[in-house]
């Protein structure tokens, strides 16, 4: 099977949706070699993957992946079934280390949209990297990550905030890990990661590592019921809306998509270099992330500005992207987004020990019990 869809990629033949869930299956619940998956991934980042593609190697996941309950019940993706303020969550996520050596944006931008009312849910790998490290800021910054599955959510319903980053060893994408990490190039996994948030977000703000992705992922946020989507590559920034130029940004909304550029001087802010965003160690990092939550002015902040303003409009809780931006200023300056961080601290720092070793997967169902990561 596997084989086959090898020679098709190569041959620059596309898999269908089916093809690539069940390829995508087989190497999660690792049945195929190591060789074959490396073969199959490279050959795809090499065509380019579909929309089928994507969309079938997402659903593979995201059936192998707990899922959140919330009130006793799983979160309904249709907003006409659920109360718009209490159970829709937003996902704001990266797609892994970009290596530019900014400060880490989305952990900031966290925080701001947070302290609007609005729960977040964001689910990655657990890696360690000198200049990014999204985790190893988080954890730096007070935040305790070892926490259960059941003190997440009850960490979401309390705090707002539910945060998931198990190390790339642990749940179901462990079989892949080693491959992911020898590989060292960005893959299929990089696009699925995010989409298979197992909060079921009904809205995304996606970062992606190619220009043409950006409406690509878009489709693929629609083909699994994403109501509002904004994905975005930033020019010098990749993942996030970019203060050093251009962002192509595709925006999902009732069922369309439309694609634009979005310039910094557009909202009033001053085009910067990449230096100017430069982050640094661990301690560096949290440093900056503290100090802009605490009121710090400059481009750093202008960058999260940009970005939890258009986190809170693709939520729908801003008409555009410059209401977004001067409501997360209004957050910040308020005060409210650092006090998210401090009951984010206090919360998971009173959560019992975590025996990672005592997890148990059910693989047979498809789901993980709420105890595991």
């Amino acid at each position: 099977m596997i084989r086959e869809a090898i020679k098709k990629v190569v041959l620059g033949q596309g898999l269908d949706e089916k093809e690539m869930e069940a390829a995508t299956g087989r190497i999660i619940d690792g049945k195929v070699p190591a060789s074959q998956v490396g073969a199959l991934l490279t050959a795809l980042r090499m065509k380019g993957e579909s929309v089928d593609e994507i969309t079938g190697a997402a659903r593979a996941l995201k059936a192998r992946l707990f899922r959140f309950q919330l009130n006793n019940h799983l979160i309904n993706l249709d907003r006409d079934d659920i109360n718009f303020e209490e159970e829709t969550i937003l996902e704001v996520s990266d797609t892994g280390v970009n290596g530019t050596q900014i400060f880490n944006v989305s952990a900031a931008t966290t925080f701001v949209v947070a302290g609007s009312g609005r729960r977040i849910a964001r689910y990655g790998n657990k890696m360690s990297s000198r200049f990014l490290g999204t985790a190893d800021v988080l954890e730096r910054l007070g935040i305790n990550l070892d926490i259960s599955n059941s003190d997440v959510e009850r960490c979401i319903d309390e705090v707002g905030i539910g945060l998931l980053f198990s190390p790339m060893q642990d749940g179901p994408m462990r079989s892949v890990a080693r491959i992911r990490t020898e590989m060292g190039i960005r893959t299929i996994f990089n696009l699925i990661n995010p989409l298979a948030n197992p909060a079921n977000a009904s809205s995304h703000m996606l970062g992606v590592y190619e220009a043409d992705l950006t409406e690509i992922i878009a489709r693929v946020v629609r083909r699994l019921n994403g109501k509002n989507a904004l994905v975005i590559f930033g020019e010098e920034t990749y993942d996030e809306l970019s203060l050093c130029g251009i962002t192509k940004v595709s925006h999902l909304r009732e069922g369309e998509i439309d694609t634009f550029d979005v310039r910094p001087e557009d909202f009033g802010f001053q085009q910067v270099g990449p230096e100017a965003l430069k982050g640094g160690t661990v301690n560096e990092n949290a440093a900056i992330v503290m100090g802009i939550l605490s009121g710090d002015k400059g481009p750093r902040r202008d960058m999260v500005l940009l970005n939890a303003g258009a986190a809170l409009w693709a939520a729908g809780e801003a008409d555009s992207l410059a209401a977004g931006i001067q409501r997360s200023a209004d957050i910040i300056d308020a005060g409210q987004a650092k006090a998210k961080l401090e009951d984010l601290i206090a919360f998971t720092n009173q959560c019992a020990a975590y025996d990672r070793e005592a997890s148990i997967f059910q693989y047979g169902s498809g789901m993980e019990t709420a105890s595991s990561y």
